[in-house]
C-alpha cells in the first residue's frame, strides 16, 4: 500500500498542528473526502497569523448541505416562536437565509456568499422593519464571525436584487443603508443597468461581481418583472433565479420576455455546470401540482426549494405554451400565470401527473 504523502506546512498554510497529527484537517490524498472537497477548504488552519485565503477552483460543485424542511409558520402567526431569520449553512462561505413565514407569507429567501475580498447579498426580503425582520443584523453577525475565523478587519458587503421592483425582495435593502463598506446596486432599471455594465446590452450582456476568487455572473432575466437578473455562482454552481423560475406560482408580467429568458438561461446553464436553481420562494406542496393560497402562514408540506436545471427545458416549453394566452397552467414543480389573477384557478390537470391531495394541515 502506498504511504501517504509527508505533511508539507507550506502547502497546507498550517503550521505543524499542537497534537502532533500530520494532518490536523484531514489527508486531502484519501479517498474519503466527498466530490469537489480536494479543492475547498474543509476547515480554516488551525494557528492562523494572517487573512486566510481560500482557493475557489473547485473541481466540481463546492460539497455542501441544505435544509430538507424549513421552518414552517403556524396556524396563529402572532403565537409563531421561530427565528424570524432562518439561517442555513450551506457551506464554509454559502449560506441560505430565509424570512419567517409568519412575518410575511411569501417568506422569500435571501443568500450570502464570501470571497476572498468581499460578500454579496442577493436579495433583502418582503419587510422593511428591522424589530420583525432582523435581515442586517443577522447578515452583521454571519460576517462578523466569518471575518473573525479567517482574519479579516473588514468584510466589504455588496447588497444586489433579483428584481429592484418586486416588493417581496426589495423591502429589507433600507437596514443596509448607510452601512460601513457597503455597496448597494441600485434599484431603478437605469441605473442598474448602468451599475452592471448593461446599459448598451439589456437583455443579451453578462454583468460580473467580483468576490475576490468568486466571481458572480449577471444575467438579465426579466419576464415576470422587467428588470429581473439571475445570478450564477460557479463555486457551488447555483443558479439564483428570483422570481423568474422557483417551485411556486410564477406571474408572467410579459411572456415575449418570459420566454426570451428562459432561452438565455438554457443556452447559459449548457455552457455551464449547474447543480441547482434556486428561486425566491416556495409555494409548492410537496405533493405535484399543488400549491399554497397567498397569505397562508402555515406550510407545513412544502416541496424543498432547489429545483433540477432541467427544469429550465420544462418551464421553457410551457412558458411558450402560455405565450399570447391569458391562462394559468399547472405542473409538478410550479404553475405559470399568465394574464390572469394570481388567484386564478383552473380545471385542467397536467396529462400524466398523479392528482393527490395534500393531507390537511389541521
Amino acid at each position: 500500500m502506498p504511504q501517504s504523502p509527508t505533511y508539507n506546512p507550506v502547502l497546507s498554510g498550517n503550521p505543524q498542528s499542537a497534537t502532533a497529527r500530520s494532518y490536523p484537517n484531514g489527508n486531502p490524498t484519501l479517498g474519503y473526502n466527498p466530490a469537489g472537497a480536494r479543492n475547498t477548504d474543509s476547515a480554516v488552519p488551525l494557528h492562523r497569523k494572517e487573512a486566510v485565503i481560500h482557493d475557489y477552483a473547485s473541481d466540481g460543485p463546492a460539497p455542501g448541505n441544505l435544509a430538507f424542511r424549513w421552518t414552517y409558520g403556524s396556524n396563529v402567526a402572532a403565537k409563531n416562536r421561530d427565528p424570524r431569520v432562518q439561517v442555513v449553512q450551506y457551506n464554509e462561505d454559502t449560506f441560505v437565509l430565509r424570512q419567517n413565514v409568519c412575518v410575511h407569507w411569501e417568506a422569500p429567501f435571501t443568500y450570502l456568499l464570501f470571497g476572498n475580498k468581499g460578500a454579496l447579498l442577493i436579495d433583502s426580503g418582503a419587510t422593511a422593519s428591522a424589530e420583525h425582520y432582523p435581515l442586517r443584523n443577522t447578515v452583521d453577525a454571519i460576517i462578523t464571525r466569518w471575518a473573525q475565523a479567517r482574519r479579516r478587519s473588514t468584510v466589504p458587503l455588496t447588497v444586489a436584487l433579483t428584481s429592484g421592483e418586486d416588493v417581496a425582495q426589495n423591502q429589507g435593502l433600507v437596514q443596509f443603508a448607510g452601512r460601513p463598506d457597503t455597496t448597494i446596486v441600485p434599484k431603478p432599471l437605469g441605473a442598474m443597468k448602468g451599475f452592471y455594465g448593461f446599459a448598451g446590452n439589456w437583455p443579451t450582456g453578462l454583468g460580473r461581481i467580483d468576490l475576490g476568487d468568486r466571481v458572480i455572473e449577471v444575467i438579465p432575466t426579466p419576464g415576470t418583472h422587467k428588470d429581473g437578473v439571475s445570478f450564477y455562482d460557479p463555486y457551488c454552481d447555483f443558479l439564483f433565479t428570483g422570481d423568474l423560475l422557483f417551485p411556486g406560482k410564477i406571474n408572467i408580467s410579459h411572456d415575449g420576455d418570459f420566454v426570451a429568458s428562459l432561452e438565455r438561461l438554457k443556452a447559459f446553464a449548457s455552457n455551464k455546470p449547474v447543480k441547482w436553481l434556486l428561486g425566491g420562494h416556495i409555494e409548492m406542496m410537496f405533493v405535484p401540482g399543488k400549491y399554497y393560497a397567498r397569505f397562508a402562514t402555515y406550510k407545513p408540506y412544502e416541496r424543498v426549494l432547489e429545483m433540477e436545471p432541467s427544469l429550465i427545458d420544462e418551464a421553457l416549453r410551457y412558458g411558450r405554451e402560455v405565450q399570447g394566452k391569458d391562462m394559468m397552467l399547472i405542473r409538478p414543480d410550479f404553475a405559470l400565470f399568465n394574464g390572469v389573477s394570481p388567484d386564478a384557478r383552473t380545471q385542467v390537470w397536467p396529462e400524466g401527473v398523479p392528482n393527490i391531495n395534500a393531507p390537511r394541515p389541521f
